[in-house]
């Protein structure tokens, strides 16, 4: 499981590395560079799935239980 994601802003395009919680999904996240609070797009569980390079936890989670 992959726990690092790059989380970009939509509104200013910073960047910035974070470390996703891994018991649940994150619902905001300030940006740190313009301040803006993000929260998910419709139809994503948190803004990890919206905004970041990798998805969250239990996405992850859910997608390798599908391979099996």
């Amino acid at each position: 499981m992959i726990l690092q994601s790059i989380v970009t802003c939509p509104h200013c395009g910073h960047r910035k590395e974070e470390t996703m919680p891994t018991d649940a999904c994150q619902h905001f996240y300030q940006c740190t560079n313009c301040g803006k609070l993000l929260s998910p797009k419709p139809g994503d569980c948190c803004v990890f799935c919206s905004y970041g390079t990798v998805p969250c936890p239990p996405i992850q989670e859910a997608r390798e239980k599908k391979r099996e």
